[in-house]
């Protein structure tokens, strides 16, 4: 089978980066949801709009085809609704009653790889990001290769899968047939890369002449781009210098510390280290925050500035190494046993020679140092966002115990705990993931005149945001009965209402499928 090598091989994953082409299937051609319609009047919902305003209904949201095209408020809480001063359903209309929901507008997946060999069916991924509320994802790094992507992006924007808008990056470098040393070289690849239809590139570093040349002609191009700063470059081009050049985010955290050293240029690596051990790369990772310049000194101060001054977008995507802060909690989330497929579960365990899964020997002293590099890290993005800053939200699921959907809800919890308002969450999760890929336009907030991506729950995701995972939250009834309550009721995209817990029943009978062909159960590292 033809295999495909991103540029990241050059990192030192050749292993978990080599793609086959085609190993992923594709998501079937099935009309699953309901519409668009000529008319739809979502009845009586309390909005979230997305904008940071505060919740307000209840409103009459109408939809005509796939754009909102009113947004009335009908009444007042607790209050009989007058029907005569509604949107009238007219003949051929639909409406779908909301009363005492809320709706959102459609969720940002700012880091969504679509899968590998380790998430083998788009439909998968797709149904538990669209069970989730996520419409759209950056896929970063086009992983499946940039045929295989745009051909699944060119059927979401036609509605011909269940699949959210998707935003082509590829990993810079990706079918070139030699490195890439030269300016001449970057600036070629990049005016090819626009050619072939993608939408920007992921960094992961490169000379410094290589990544100024490269980011200003994708820059000039008017497209845009991330940067995960890896360790094997980031001593010569670090954050800043990237953002300077025309980088519009950052993925992760790489390349921040190391912006603002005073008392050394590089991190401080034992002397032993080795890059390619990924105990070693993620260990080490842990220590580093504490090796930058203290939060609000003078440094600190001058690289957010600077950030700040350049638009610059953080997409932390702090969920993706909560396993190295408490890893017993990562890998024994309830969800697994009924949403992680075989194939993920496996690619998750102890091994060394697949990324992220650097449990070689992982315990107390591992997780107190993660613990003190959240609080550091946690620190600058909610400074960040206090002084006007851009920061989204970004799951990476499909690695390191986090699975898809999921993981971003996680995400948003960790904004919560970072500092954010649930209301700031939600913009981060929307309006800034919209602005973030230039979309904003038509998508990001619930707004006339934009497309109609929605979420809808039938409890409050401000006062408790763990109600929109597909599994819902525990509370307790009146009469002492534990229960269950939340999970996303239904995704809007273009007009589309979908049943969000229909598709999450099509992923636990996936999931089930792929277990009953091989007797596969879940079980803990090192148990027989």
């Amino acid at each position: 089978m033809k295999k495909l090598f991103i540029s990241i091989i050059v990192l030192g994953f050749t292993a978990t980066w080599a793609f086959a082409q085609d190993r992923v299937l594709r998501a079937p051609e099935v009309k699953e949801g309901d519409g668009p319609h000529t008319q739809l009047i979502i009845r009586g919902i309390t909005l979230i709009d997305g904008t940071g305003a505060p919740p307000i209904g209840p409103i009459d949201i109408e939809i005509r085809g796939n754009r909102i095209t009113k947004i009335q408020t009908v009444g007042y809480p607790g209050v009989a609704i007058n029907a005569d001063g509604r949107p009238k359903l007219e003949t051929g209309g639909k409406e779908l009653n909301c009363e005492g929901m809320y709706a959102m507008p459609g969720f940002v997946d700012m880091h969504g790889h679509i899968g590998g060999s380790q998430a083998p069916m788009a439909e998968y991924v797709f149904k538990l990001w669209m069970g989730h509320g996520i419409t759209t994802v950056r896929d970063p790094s086009a992983g499946n290769g940039l045929e295989w992507v745009l051909d699944q992006k060119q059927k979401s924007a036609k509605n011909l899968i269940t699949a959210p808008r998707i935003h082509a990056y590829t990993a810079f470098g990706m079918g070139s047939k030699e490195k890439i040393t030269t300016a001449e070289q970057a600036r070629a690849w990049v005016n090819e890369n626009k050619a072939k239809g993608a939408d920007g590139i992921k960094f992961f570093g490169a000379s410094p002449v290589v990544m100024d040349a490269a980011l200003r002609e994708n820059k000039r191009l008017g497209l845009r781009s991330a940067c995960h700063h890896a360790q094997m470059d980031v001593a010569r081009w670090n954050v800043v210098k990237s953002a300077e050049a025309g980088l519009t985010s950052m993925e992760h955290w790489y390349g921040l510390p190391e912006a603002m050293f005073t008392n050394q240029t590089i991190q401080n690596y034992p002397l032993d280290y080795n890059y390619q051990n990924e105990q070693h790369r993620f260990e080490n990772a842990g220590k580093l925050w504490q090796q930058a310049a203290a939060p609000y000194s003078e440094k600190w101060n001058q690289v957010m500035d600077q950030l700040l001054k350049l638009d610059f977008t953080l997409d932390p995507t702090f969920n993706i190494y909560e396993a190295s802060r408490d890893l017993h909690k990562a890998r024994r989330a309830e969800w697994h046993e009924e949403y992680t497929i075989p194939q993920l579960w496996t690619f998750f365990q102890p091994n060394k020679k697949a990324h992220g899964s650097y449990w070689f020997n992982w315990g107390t002293e591992q997780e107190v140092e993660w613990k003190k590099n959240y609080q550091l890290w946690m620190t600058f993005v909610n400074e960040y966002k206090n002084r006007g800053g851009r920061v989204t939200t970004g799951s990476d699921s499909g690695f390191i115990f986090q699975t898809y959907g999921f993981a971003y809800i996680r995400e948003m919890e960790l904004l919560r705990e970072c500092g954010f308002h649930p209301l700031e969450i939600i913009r981060s999760a929307t309006l800034y993931g919209a602005q973030a890929l230039g979309v904003d336009k038509d998508l990001g907030s619930v707004e006339v005149g934009k497309l109609a991506d929605l979420v809808i729950i039938d409890q409050n995701p401000l006062a408790n945001i763990q109600v929109l995972y597909g599994t819902g939250a525990v509370k307790l009834s009146d009469d002492n009965t534990v229960q269950r309550v939340g999970g996303v009721k239904y995704t809007v995209k273009d007009g589309i209402v979908y049943d969000a817990k229909k598709l999450l029943a099509d992923v636990r009978k996936l999931v089930a499928d792929e277990k009953a062909k091989t007797g596969f159960e879940i079980k803990q590292p090192g148990i027989k």
